[in-house]
This record gives C-alpha cells, structure tokens and sequence, in this order.
C-alpha cells in the first residue's frame, strides 16, 4: 500500500514536470497558480490534517509573505532570489509566532476565532494604511533573480522553480510526519488530554506546527507575488482562508497527497464553472455550481479524493461476495 501511494505521487510530479512540453503558455500559467495553492493547502494540512488545529487566518500568512516580496524587493533592480525568499518565509513565520504564542491558549470554537482576528488584523493593516497600497495593492516592478541561473520574469522558469519548491515542500512534510515530531503531533491530534499524561507539554509543539505552517504559507504568497506582480489586499481575506480549508476537506484531511488532490481539484472545478464555451451565461453564476460540487463531493466522498479507491474497491468486494453468501445461507 505504501509503495502504490508512494508510486502514485512520484508520477504525479512527473506529469508535472513534463506538461509544458505538450501545453502552452495559459495552461503553464495555470499549474503554476494550482502548485502555489498546493503549497498553500499542505501548509494548512500540517495544522489541520497532522496536529488537529482548525485554523481560519491561514491567509494572513499568505499574504504576508506576498506583500514583502514586493516591499522588500527594490525599485530599481531585481532583487535577489537567495535573501528575498528567506525574508518573505521569515517575516510570515514571525507573524505566526506570534499568532500562536497567543491563539494556541485557546481551544475549540475560540482558536479558530482568534486566528480569523489575527488575519483581519492584517487584512485591515493592508488595506487601511499607505503601507500595503490600500485597496489598490501595490506592484512588484522586478522579479526576483538568482545571478544568470535563473529568472522568474520567465514563465517556465517560474513554473520549474514553483514545482521545485511544491516538491522540497511535500518531501520535508512527509519527513516531518515519519519523525519523532510528526508522531507527537499525530499524538495531540488524536488524545491531546492523555499526550499531556504521558509527559508531552504539548504547547511547543503545536507552536512549533504553526510557526512552520505559517512560513510555508509565506513561501506560497511569495509565489504568487513573483506570478502576478501584483499584490492587494484580498490576498490576505477570510475567503482565502475559507477557500485552502475546503481544499483540504476535498482532498481528504490527514493525507499529504490529498492536499495536493484537493487545490488541483478545488481550482480545475473553479475554471470549468466559469468557463462561457461551457456554461455560456450561466457562467457568471459559477459560484453556485462549485458550491454544489463541494456539497456533493462531501457527501459522497466523506474521506476526500483519497477514499475514493478504497470506497470503490468496497463496493465492488461487497457486490462480488453477494453470490457467496447466497450459498452458505442455503
């Protein structure tokens, strides 16, 4: 079993590797901004699916890494990719710090409250003052480079450097989740009341979770950042955050691969239901149709994307073993 997941994620990244060489330059355009929801969706799995943690600000730490890499980048020169990376990652991971230091005293229906305060903090930070461009935003004139090696101003060089870093990201995560670390989370998240009477002072490492995740959800909003060239303060709202959590339900929470499965899936049924060669008018109601789609997805899929090989192989066990039992009852 562990072989076929493993099997099944290696040919994932590489149909990603190889897909610009049969589509152009929208569907490149396209995968990069699904891989940056991708990593922005494993961030929020660490918290959710790994330790038990609801969070509702994840987009703060999203945002916030995009806003520095256009704040801290020059006017007029490309910065360098080797310490404007860093210092976006960093200034996100600061952020949630903080962030958990005080909402992880909380539990339950409190912690997800705070951490949407914490987020509409910034939000209204952005979008209120000089400082993010209010509702405006503010644009990133040059894209970060690394010497001669590499320019993200180029979109397949953007898409190589985004799938690099979704695959550096989804690699340390299943690291993480083998390690002693990972195990004492996976503990918190079952029993944190009885990790607690083991011994375990569970606080470090839910704030140790957090401060990760908030910095691979910076590392996410630098990527869209260096994408769009263009940063406001949407980026940094409550739908956002609404938004990367369904990812992880659709997928499956608890799965790595379902994080991935989850933002492919969420942003493909977004572009179809707002496709006018397919919905003509209607597409302008496309929310309405991705609505229902989570709904039924849900309810046919209580285990996410990831359930639905062991959902169908159940079935087709239970209908296959209808004639043996036929037999033994008579």
């Amino acid at each position: 079993m562990k072989h076929s997941k493993t099997i099944f994620t290696a040919l994932v990244f590489a149909a990603l590797a190889l897909y610009p060489v049969f589509t152009g330059s929208y569907g490149v355009d396209l995968v990069t901004k699904i891989m940056i929801y991708a990593i922005f969706s494993l961030s929020l799995e660490l918290l959710v699916g790994a330790t038990g943690l609801i969070c509702f600000g994840q987009a703060a730490f999203f945002g916030i890494g995009a806003y520095a890499a256009v704040l801290l980048s020059p006017e007029g020169s490309a910065p360098s990719l080797l310490w404007l990376l860093p210092a976006c990652v960093l200034a996100s991971s600061v952020y949630a710090l903080a962030v958990g230091a005080l909402s992880l005293r909380t539990k339950g229906a409190y912690f997800i409250m705070v951490t949407l305060a914490f987020a509409q903090m910034a939000y209204y930070v952005v979008h209120d003052t000089p400082l993010g461009g209010g509702t405006d935003g503010i644009y990133l004139t040059m894209k970060p480079v690394l010497g001669s090696l590499l320019d993200l101003d180029k979109s397949l060089a953007l898409y190589g450097f985004t799938l690099a870093m979704l695959a550096g990201v989804f690699g340390f995560l299943a690291l993480l989740g083998r390690s002693t670390f990972g195990r004492a989370l996976a503990g918190i998240r079952v029993n944190e009341q009885r990790m607690r009477a083991t011994g375990f002072s569970t606080y470090p490492y839910k704030l140790a979770a957090f401060t990760i995740s908030g910095g691979i959800a910076g590392l996410a909003g630098f990527l869209f950042a260096v994408k769009d060239g263009f940063v406001n303060p949407e980026m940094m709202s409550w739908h956002l955050s609404g938004a990367v959590l369904i990812m992880i339900i659709l997928g499956g929470l608890g799965h790595l691969r379902g994080a991935l499965l989850g933002a492919f899936a969420f942003a493909l049924l977004q572009e179809f239901f707002k496709s006018e060669a397919v919905f003509g008018d209607f597409a302008k109601h496309w929310h309405l149709g991705l609505g229902l789609s989570i709904i039924a997805s849900v309810v046919l899929l209580p285990r996410g994307l990831v359930g639905l090989p062991g959902q169908l192989k159940v079935r087709l066990m239970g209908r296959n073993s209808l004639p043996e039992v036929r037999r033994e009852a008579v």
